[in-house]
C-alpha cells in the first residue's frame, strides 16, 4: 500500500504520517530527506521535534538526492518518507525523476507512507527558482498520487481523504 500525505507548512502532515506508520505490524524505517544543519537553528529544532515523536525502535535512514529510490528498493517492511519537498530542494537543478520514484514505490516490498508539501495553495513564489520548485514538486505530487492507494490532505492537523475525479 502507498499512502501520500500532503499538507502545507506546519499542517501536521508528518504527525499524521507517523500515526499511519505506527499502525503497521512490520518494522518501520523512517527515511529522512532533510539533513540537520548547525547553521539553521530552526531546522535543527524541527528535526529534533520529529526525532522525539518517533518510536525508538524505528530504523532511521538519511537519503540523499541520489539515494532515495535505491533506499526504497532496498528497504523491506514499512517506510515513511519525510518529505518529498526537501528531496526536491536538495536535488541539483531540482532534477528529480518522478518515473523512477513511482517505480521504486510500486515495486518495493512493504507499505510506503510518503509525506509531501502541497505547494499549490500558498503564495505565488517571487523568484524563478521558487516557481520551478513549486512546479516540479506539484508534478511529482501528481505522479505519486497517481500510484498511491490513498491520498490524504492535512490542514490544521485534520485529515481529508482525497478521491480521484472520474473523467466525464
Amino acid at each position: 500500500m502507498i499512502i501520500l500525505v500532503l499538507g502545507g507548512a506546519r499542517s501536521g502532515k508528518s504527525a499524521v504520517a507517523e500515526t499511519l506508520a505506527r499502525r503497521s505490524p512490520a518494522p518501520v524505517t523512517y527515511v529522512a530527506t532533510s539533513v540537520a544543519n548547525p547553521d539553521d537553528p530552526e531546522l535543527e529544532a524541527r528535526i529534533a521535534a520529529h526525532v522525539e515523536r518517533r518510536p525508538p525502535e524505528w530504523a532511521i535512514v538519511e537519503a540523499s538526492p541520489t539515494t532515495l529510490t535505491s533506499v526504497l528498493r532496498a528497504t523491506t517492511g514499512t517506510v515513511l518518507v519525510d518529505a518529498l519537498g526537501a528531496w526536491v530542494a536538495a536535488t541539483p537543478n531540482l532534477g528529480v525523476d518522478p518515473v523512477d520514484l513511482c517505480d521504486a514505490l510500486r515495486t518495493r516490498g512493504g507499505d510506503s507512507v510518503v509525506v509531501s508539501d502541497e505547494v499549490g495553495l500558498g503564495v505565488h513564489p517571487s523568484s524563478e527558482v521558487g516557481r520551478r520548485f513549486r512546479d516540479v514538486l506539484g508534478q511529482l505530487n501528481q505522479a505519486v498520487a497517481g500510484v498511491a492507494d490513498q491520498v490524504l490532505l492535512v490542514v490544521a492537523g485534520r485529515t481529508l481523504a482525497l478521491s480521484e475525479l472520474a473523467a466525464p
